[in-house]
């Protein structure tokens, strides 16, 4: 009896193990997220970060003759917005599978929330002291 329990119970820290380095690995992978957005006339590029930090911003050399300086800050603005979206959408996408049921994800992993604070820790199997 003691041993199918012990069977039961190295089955499911397995399987607890195993979901918790899916996480963790998800979680890396989020880390790594960047995307990068240009305006149409390509005057102004823009790569964001996994959390939206503005990582670059590219101007072409002509964008000061082409633009007035409230066009080039709505150019840059708007390109963070896009590849803001961008990010958003892909970290929505790899996170799917482990975000509960019917909760929006805003709830779980909106602004200042960090996914690794959800993560299980790792459990030992029980010892075979105990039975």
């Amino acid at each position: 009896m003691m041993d199918e329990f012990r069977l039961v119970m190295d089955g499911l820290t397995k399987e607890y193990n195993q979901q918790a380095e899916q996480l963790r690995d998800m979680y890396g992978r989020l880390d790594e997220l960047a995307a990068t957005a240009c305006s149409e006339d390509r005057m102004v590029t823009v790569t964001v970060g996994p959390r939206g930090q503005v990582r670059d911003i590219e101007l072409d050399p002509r964008v000061y003759r082409r633009l007035s300086p409230p066009e080039l800050s709505r150019s840059v603005m708007e390109q963070i917005g896009v590849a803001t979206a961008e990010i958003m959408e892909r970290a929505r996408e790899l996170m799917a599978p482990f975000a509960p049921e019917g909760l929006p994800y805003e709830e779980i992993f909106g602004e200042g929330m960090s996914f690794e604070s959800f993560l299980p820790r790792p459990v030992d199997p029980p010892s075979k002291e105990h039975g």
